[in-house]
């Protein structure tokens, strides 16, 4: 009778490369950092009313903020009210939905407030918004 002899299998280690995949990882990652879009709140610091509805604002529109210490500002300059109605008239063209959006202090006096709302809607705005942060 013949003998068989069994063949000997070396058993194989198999390497997985992890490099491509690492590399592939690095550059998802790489581009929602990118692609990701960050909203920048103007430089002028004031403490916004609470508000439960409250929605970020696309900065698409005319922002006019005032601070506590009542001064107005478009854009980061500050403008005088009797100048105000010149430079929103001025500035609104620019402006695809000729909206106002005006973030005023919570310690500034609600006249005020109504007061740029009026000079807003004479100098040509369409649409008024008031700024507020969302309660937490």
């Amino acid at each position: 009778m013949i003998k068989l002899r069994k063949r000997q299998i070396k058993p194989t280690v198999s390497l997985i490369d992890l490099a491509p995949m690492t590399d592939m990882v690095f550059q998802v990652l790489l581009f929602f950092i990118i692609s990701s879009s960050f909203v920048v709140e103007p430089g002028i610091k004031v403490n916004l009313p609470k508000s439960q509805t409250s929605e970020l604002q696309v900065q698409q529109k005319l922002i006019i903020t005032v601070d506590k210490s009542q001064q107005i500002f478009v854009g980061n300059k500050v403008v005088p009210i009797e100048q105000l109605e010149e430079r929103i008239k001025f500035l609104l063209p620019y402006y695809q939905d000729k909206m106002v959006v005006i973030r005023a202090d919570e310690t500034v006096p609600h006249g005020l407030v109504v007061k740029i709302m009026d000079i807003s809607k004479t100098a040509g705005a369409q649409k008024l918004a008031i700024a507020t942060e969302k309660k937490e």
